[in-house]
């Protein structure tokens, strides 16, 4: 697969999304009951984010449709693009979206992954006042909840699957500096201190498990990215990871992938994309005299070839929401 994002593979990304937005079934619901009448099929109970096998897949396939729109506005795949986003983010829909989160029992719906995409969402339709009037109700209820979550939470999530607190916090600060939102971001920025500031001595030797999908160790890097100013920055990486080579040597080898369609293996290519991100961020971050640069430059392209290899797969493991991973990774800032 290509390392860079054309035509071609925008294309062949967008069919794929289009089909896993339009799939129902199989769905992996994760519902919060409050009686008889909330046994309801996903088209019902989520009219604009059903597909994709569950709610946060959907969303960030929204965003991946989004994305590539604004990158390829003349694609043959626009017109289908379009019509999709016109589908299922109506008013009527994202107000449906809206009082599910506003139900009892479902504070924490969602919380922090799905939270982080639908915010990265709003961001990507920045130029498209309708979508964004229409998300807005679901999009003001999360962000008043995301300072409230952040001041109870007493420790970050380390884990390498949707409950990470360091890539999601990434994500919402991102939204929060785009749209002037001063509360969400002080609050995230203030949460990135208090829970990675003080960090010493990570070992990358313990990732990923098996499971995993994203690198904690790494995610924590570039969440600090935007946290930290070059010089600040360079001082907290070599405490937080002193092993990285100064010469530029071969320094992390990309996760083994197995060629499997059980849904928890397939997330394997998402740790070496999330690492593939996160190392050109750290990289791009640096001072520029400093040593380190060459080996994290290095390691990034390595583990993004090795990600975005994997990431048009077939089976729907993987097709639901690798897609994302590799655009995102493709269009990341700190890798154009």
């Amino acid at each position: 697969m290509a390392t860079t994002l054309d035509a071609e593979l925008a294309a062949r990304i967008a069919a794929i999304s289009l089909v896993s937005l339009e799939r129902e079934y199989p769905n992996h619901v994760m519902h919060f009951l409050n009686g008889d009448a909330d046994v309801r099929p996903p088209r019902e109970l989520h009219p604009a984010f059903y597909g994709c096998l569950d709610w946060h897949s959907a969303v960030h396939n929204h965003w991946l449709l989004a994305r590539l729109l604004r990158y390829f506005p003349e694609a043959a795949f626009a017109a289908d693009a379009e019509a999709l986003l016109q589908k299922h983010l109506t008013p009527r829909a994202m107000e449906a979206e809206r009082d599910y989160f506003a139900a009892p029992g479902r504070e924490g719906f969602e919380r922090p992954y799905g939270w982080a995409w639908l915010l990265a969402l709003d961001a990507e339709l920045a130029s498209r006042t309708a979508l964004r009037e229409a998300l807005a109700p679901l999009v003001e209820l999360i962000a008043g909840r995301v300072p409230r979550w952040l001041g109870a939470l007493p420790y970050p999530v380390r884990a390498g699957e949707h409950s990470n607190t360091a890539f999601a916090l990434g994500l919402i600060l991102d939204w929060a500096r785009a749209g002037g939102r001063h509360d969400v971001e002080r609050a995230v920025t203030d949460a990135a201190d208090r829970f990675y500031g003080s960090d010493r001595g990570a070992s990358l030797a313990f990732e990923p498990s098996g499971h995993d999908f994203i690198s904690p160790v790494l995610a924590e890097a570039e969440l600090m990215t935007r946290v930290r100013d070059p010089e600040p920055y360079a001082d907290w990486l070599a405490a937080f990871l002193p092993g990285i080579p100064a010469d530029g040597t071969q320094w992390l080898a990309p996760a083994r992938m197995p060629d499997s369609e059980d849904y928890k293996l397939a997330h394997l290519p998402g740790v070496n994309l999330s690492r593939g991100w996160a190392l050109a961020a750290a990289a791009r971050h640096l001072p520029q005299a400093d040593a380190r640069r060459a080996a994290l430059q290095a390691a990034a392209a390595e583990h993004a070839e090795a990600g975005l290899g994997a990431a048009l797969r077939s089976d729907y493991g993987a097709s639901h929401w690798l897609p994302t991973f590799a655009v995102y990774c493709l269009t990341h800032p700190a890798r154009r």
